[in-house]
């Protein structure tokens, strides 16, 4: 089963980025290719309907464009504020202590009126850059498919927050 296999890939690293936090740690699944490319294709197999592929940086980028690729759709990065070269929209969101920002070109979708997209990042735990993210879409007229995660940390409850949105939360791994 891909989602067992999945789970034996990724690493526990304990106390990182702070004490008391266990980090899933990705790299450990991207370096074994025919498992990474499983994940892909996963992904890829149930979401043929769409115009973009949208990935929150910076892991969402890993996972995004090798789907956008796979499916030969358009790939839209979804960046922290200030990284963007031309003009955005931007949509800020709450952290543990304090504020971040998120932006996105204006013109990401190419002219296309309510482009089909699915936004992507490797994890979901809180929900707050995702929820932003589809903030941010939403402003832009973006009709989102869904919103896909490799991993979900269920007990910190973030997919209630896009699922209260609206969205469809698919998580190909869960803690």
């Amino acid at each position: 089963m891909l989602e067992e296999r999945v789970k034996n890939a990724i690493r526990d690293v304990p106390d990182f980025p702070k004490k008391g936090i266990i980090f899933k740690d990705i790299t450990t699944l991207l370096n074994k290719g025919e498992l990474f490319s499983e994940v892909i294709d996963y992904f890829g197999e149930k979401y043929k309907d769409i115009d973009f592929v949208c990935g929150i940086e910076s892991r969402g980028f890993i996972l995004g464009a090798p789907i956008a690729y796979k499916l030969k759709k358009g790939f839209v990065p979804i960046r922290k504020k200030g990284k963007l070269p031309s003009t955005t929209a931007a949509e800020k969101y709450a952290l543990e202590y304090g504020f971040d920002e998120i932006e996105i070109h204006i013109d990401a979708f190419d002219g296309i009126k309510n482009p089909k997209v699915l936004l992507v990042d490797d994890l979901i735990a809180t929900g707050g850059t995702a929820e932003a993210a589809v903030k941010l879409l939403k402003k832009l007229n973006a009709d989102i498919v869904a919103a896909a995660f490799l991993i979900e940390l269920t007990f910190l409850d973030g997919a209630k927050k896009l699922k209260d949105l609206g969205i469809n939360v698919d998580s190909l791994v869960k803690y």
